[in-house]
């Protein structure tokens, strides 16, 4: 700091008047001056650290921008990655905003599925187990916007995610429209929901057997029983939509697909080794 000072104004003023003034003694201020001039050798993992970090939508912590640099060639511990993006001032600050939860139990209005999964989410094979639900957020212009989405348990994979100004049978239907074209031949999936009336329709269920799709259901009012999507839906409000002032259905329908298409395709999953959703499930299925 000192050593900065001195050297903006030596052109002005005498250097050894600036030392005494400052106190820093002459030995200290040429070894400062010879330490600058030294070439950063961590120039080029903090020109990666900025890029991943930015390109992660400020999202990555040190954790998974180790992992990354990892991957990219660059064998440093995570506490040195973690020290130089304290240096950089690149952190973190995505918060959770309290908002109010969609709840669309009303009662038993048709038929109840048994519960198959358990909270056992330990499905491996892509395509196998799904999750579905919608989640709501308000809008700036006062009203609410509704988002339906279907996750795949093994790769975290969202296979389809509708938005819509409201939580109806056409929301539902559009999401399972979506969803039809990620399946294949041959496979009976198990789709996961709450007890929401939607779920619990005649025509949806219908659907669901037409798909091939087995329905299971959680246990009511236990969010626990679907947590692999509830988790989803949060990392999505943290990671994206609490950041921005949202206006109207258009600027967040755009918001959710630019969001969706990231996090399957460019954000990596920790447990599932550094690999996206959809890496996790090519290298699956090719093996």
């Amino acid at each position: 700091m000192k050593a900065g000072i001195v050297t903006s104004l030596r052109s002005r003023y005498d250097l050894k008047e600036l030392l005494r003034l400052l106190k820093l003694p002459r030995a200290t201020y040429y070894d400062r001056l010879k330490r600058n001039e030294k070439a950063d050798k961590y120039a080029k993992v903090k020109a990666f650290i900025k890029q991943v970090y930015y390109k992660s939508k400020e999202t990555y912590g040190y954790r998974r921008i180790h992992d990354e640099a990892t991957k990219h060639g660059f064998n440093y511990g995570e506490e040195t990655i973690r020290r130089i993006m304290g240096d950089m001032g690149l952190k973190v600050t995505i918060y959770s905003k309290h908002t109010s939860k969609y709840h669309s139990y009303k009662g038993k209005v048709g038929t109840i599925a048994p519960n198959i999964l358990k909270q056992k989410f330990n499905a491996k094979q892509p395509l196998t187990v799904l999750h579905t639900d919608v989640t709501q957020v308000r809008l700036y212009n006062g009203e609410w916007g509704y988002i339906s989405a279907i996750t795949d348990e093994a790769s975290r994979e969202v296979l389809a995610a509708i938005v819509s100004a409201s939580p109806n049978k056409a929301l539902i239907q559009a999401t399972l429209d979506e969803l039809q074209e990620h399946l294949k031949d041959g496979l009976k999936p198990v789709l996961h929901s709450d007890q929401g009336w939607q779920y619990q329709m005649p025509d949806y269920q219908q659907r669901l057997k037409d798909l091939n799709i087995v329905q299971s259901m959680s246990r009511k009012g236990n969010c626990h029983d679907n947590a692999p999507i509830e988790s989803f839906f949060n990392l999505m409000k943290r990671e994206c939509l609490n950041r921005y002032q949202i206006d109207d259905l258009t600027s967040l329908r755009k918001l959710v697909n630019g969001y969706v298409d990231w996090f399957n395709n460019a954000r990596i999953s920790r447990n599932k080794n550094g690999l996206t959703p959809v890496e996790y499930r090519e290298q699956v299925i090719v093996a």
